[in-house]
């Protein structure tokens, strides 16, 4: 297919607001989701995701701004006559309908032509076959969810809407079906815009990556770009996890700008210096820093800082997690894989923690340090 054609079923937002009440939950919202791409809307709840979808799905009104498939202006168009299908985390699948009738339902309400070829191929591409004839209640929630993904290819949509999707499946089933939807989105082709709060999720199957709060998109990019360069203190906080450590800057040397940190002397690569004051948050994440015994030689050169007391040890499996108190009293959380090679630290034990100048990242102080962390 041409370039031309696959631009003209592109996902186009433009200033997109939508308002309820006192409340704006989506504010000038500007978005272009490239046909045939896979693209996640993630955020917190009440971050404006979901009502981003429904106002795509035809299910919300925008208060103002325009919402287009290529050229063809869909704000106010009925849900029905976009070519837009959505599949909700409720699987919403008719309980009197087998499997096979159940996806055959829009097929047959506009009376296409070989419509049992159709479901089996659907059928086939969700690895269903064998429970065709099966109702919805005997089949488990992953098998449901893949019905319901199947329902909504079947009819070709521009844009298929996928709205929490994996959020009624217990963990490891999730993690399998992430594996599954990405699949199924390579194999049609389709352009699959999926909103979710669970950023594992969004980070595994999506080639783009929208992070929203309060209404707008605080950063988009691939999940690789926006983990390891955030741009802001919600989206290092909301992506993973991040230390954040108060600094002036001092100066540039070459590439790197230099950050007086608590007395301490860091560098930050200056394409990933996103402050123009003179103070700002040092970055870093977690499995970056490396710790190690008092004096020990650390592979890590540029960063070293001494006088760590470990505070917390917490054996999660493929890792253990330590929370270090520095000379400043900030603690530090430090994340070492357990390959079988190091011993374990204990709690209280004196340690030097490091890490590589090229993995630390500089943030505008005027910022909340604790913005996107999500309360337990």
């Amino acid at each position: 297919m041409s370039q031309a054609s696959e631009g003209s079923r592109s996902l186009h937002l433009s200033q997109v607001t939508k308002e309820f009440a006192a409340f704006r939950a989506v504010d000038s919202l500007d978005l272009d989701v490239p046909h045939g791409s896979f693209f996640a809307l993630l955020g917190p709840s009440g971050c404006g995701k979901t009502t981003t979808l429904r106002m795509v799905a035809g299910l919300e009104t925008p208060t103002s701004g325009t919402i287009r498939i290529g050229d063809t202006d869909i704000t106010y168009a009925k849900p029905y006559q976009r070519p837009v299908n959505t599949v909700f985390q409720s699987y919403a699948l008719f309980p009197h309908l087998d499997v096979h009738e159940n996806v055959a339902f829009g097929l047959r309400r506009r009376k296409s032509k070989e419509v049992d070829r159709q479901v089996s191929e659907m059928l086939a591409l969700v690895e269903l076959e064998s429970q065709a004839r099966k109702k919805p209640a005997q089949l488990s929630g992953g098998q449901q969810q893949r019905v319901a993904l199947a329902r909504a290819l079947i009819n070709r949509p521009d844009v298929l809407l996928l709205d929490e999707p994996l959020g009624a499946l217990d963990l490891k089933l999730r993690r399998s079906m992430q594996i599954e939807l990405k699949r199924i989105q390579t194999e049609v082709g389709l352009t699959f815009v999926h909103v979710t709060h669970d950023q594992e999720e969004a980070m595994t199957m999506a080639d783009t990556v929208a992070v929203m709060n309060a209404g707008v998109i605080e950063q988009m990019g691939a999940p690789a770009e926006l983990y390891e360069n955030p741009r802001t203190t919600f989206v290092a906080n909301f992506l993973g996890q991040s230390n954040l450590i108060a600094g002036k800057v001092v100066g540039r040397e070459g590439d790197f700008v230099k950050v007086d940190m608590h007395g301490i002397v860091v560098s930050v690569p200056f394409d990933r210096a996103h402050t123009d004051g003179g103070e700002g948050w040092v970055g870093i994440r977690p499995e970056k820093v490396l710790v190690a015994e008092v004096g020990e030689d650390i592979d890590a050169p540029g960063n070293h800082l001494e006088g760590g007391v470990v505070t917390d040890v917490s054996f999660v499996g493929v890792s253990t997690q330590y929370l270090v108190r520095m000379p400043w009293g900030q603690e530090l959380q430090v994340f070492e894989q357990n390959t079988g090679r190091r011993r374990l630290f204990t709690h209280g034990e004196k340690v030097d923690i490091s890490w590589r100048p090229e993995y630390a990242f500089l943030l505008d102080a005027s910022q909340d340090a604790h913005a996107g962390i999500e309360e337990e």
